[in-house]
């Protein structure tokens, strides 16, 4: 039998789905519908960039993206939920997840919480935890930690009302913070001493927490810095003159002469009784930095910025004639102190000769011992002007002082005592 005939009309009953009226989803169920994308999207946001839905992660995003109402209790329950994920990552083998959680956490903590004393707290475990995990460094985790610099640096500013005790701890802590991660650098990465770019961060830093030191409040005394040394920061020196000393020390590790001899422009020159000769005061402290400066340079075999150094600083800086200054040098008569200017040039010329003007080398410290036993941390000094003498002359020091001078040089990679350091062979 043939198939009946097809209906050229819609059946009322069955109207086409366009046509179908919509059923209303019930309160419940929206509800639910909402919360179900919120968590996808948290876990799709988390910080460190993991994927997997993680109740406490998604607690810590929802205290992140709180930027309004949070106050210091919120930031601190961040820090702890932020600090046990790193902890576990590093259990885990997630190196690279709880790394850079440690950084995502911290920066948003910086740039959208303002809260700085937490942040400080999570940078700190970051870099325990890049040494922890042996991570390398790299151009990207250069760029990372430059970046909560800047970020640390811009919250403190923003925070006009700030007491200056808090702002100068919170300085020391980032002092701290810089240098642990140019040790890190120093260890984990192809740079001898470590990268230029951190010790440039760490200069910079040293000399804006020298100029609050000496006159924004601070440790601005002997007796001040000893009491901040012992109460929070080893055996930091948090002295104005010891600051500047390791802001110079970490601007030539950088390769920044320019940079020095702009900070150096900013202080006063040399007073008459500090230019006198067999005078008992320290030296001129523009003076000193300058030759500071040069010894490190020379100390690590870079005399090309050793060079440029002195330049830029004799054509921007020194006021004084340099032919009289180099007649005076000879002169034992005529009242006035050997210059470190001309120390400096004769000591850069003597160093590119050859290993024979080992006496005129050993002549020059002799001429100049007065000054450079005056400057600030001498056995400091002392170090640098013995790693000289065995680098570019052979001359080798006395058995018992080989240790010490060792131990003191291979500080160079972040340590504190005013910016000592050096190269370990």
């Amino acid at each position: 039998f043939p198939p009946p005939p097809q209906s050229t009309t819609s059946s009322p009953s069955a109207p086409p789905p366009s046509k179908r009226p919509r059923v209303a989803m019930s309160a419940a169920a929206a509800r639910r519908r909402k919360q179900l994308a919120k968590k996808a999207a948290a876990a799709q946001e988390a910080p460190g960039g993991s994927n997997e839905v993680d109740p406490v992660v998604l607690r810590l995003n929802a205290l992140l993206a709180d930027t309004e109402g949070g106050d210091e209790s919120t930031a601190y329950e961040a820090l702890q939920l932020a600090q046990s994920q790193v902890r576990r990552g590093i259990k885990a083998g997630n190196y690279a997840e709880a790394t850079e959680l440690a950084h995502s956490v911290s920066l948003r903590l910086l740039e959208g919480h303002g809260r700085v004393s937490v942040s400080s707290q999570l940078m700190t475990e970051l870099v325990r935890a890049l040494n922890e995990t042996r991570t390398e460094c790299s151009p990207e985790w250069i760029a990372r930690l430059a970046a909560l610099d800047g970020a640390y640096r811009a919250a403190l500013d923003r925070d006009a009302a700030m007491d200056p005790d808090e702002r100068d701890r919170l300085g020391r802590l980032h002092l701290k913070f810089l240098r642990s991660a140019v040790k890190w650098s120093d260890a984990l990465g192809d740079v001898r001493h470590g990268e230029c770019a951190l010790h440039e961060l760490l200069g910079r830093q040293c000399w804006r927490m020298a100029s609050r030191a000496a006159g924004e409040g601070g440790a601005n005394s002997d007796e001040e810095a000893e009491e901040a040394d012992e109460e929070d920061y080893d055996d930091d020196d948090v002295s104005a003159i010891g600051l500047r000393c390791e802001a110079v020390t970490h601007l030539a590790l950088a390769e920044k002469p320019d940079a020095i001899v702009e900070y150096l422009k900013g202080l006063p020159g040399p007073a008459d009784d500090e230019i006198a000769a067999g005078h008992h005061c320290a030296p001129c402290e523009r003076d000193a930095l300058l030759t500071r400066s040069v010894l490190v340079f020379t100390t690590v075999e870079n005399l090309r910025d050793a060079n440029l150094l002195l330049r830029f600083y004799m054509l921007t800086v020194e006021d004084r004639d340099a032919e009289t200054l180099r007649k005076s040098y000879m002169d034992k008569n005529d009242g006035v102190a050997p210059s470190h200017v001309i120390f400096c040039a004769m000591l850069l010329r003597t160093c590119e000769k050859s290993v024979k003007t080992g006496p005129l080398f050993s002549w020059l410290l002799r001429s100049f011992n007065s000054e450079l036993s005056k400057m600030h941390r001498p056995e400091i000094v002392k170090a640098y002007t013995t790693k000289i003498g065995r680098i570019y002359f052979n001359i080798q020091p006395p058995p018992s002082m080989m240790s010490t001078i060792e131990n003191m040089m291979s500080m160079m990679g972040g340590g504190g005592m005013g910016g000592m350091g050096g190269p370990g062979g």
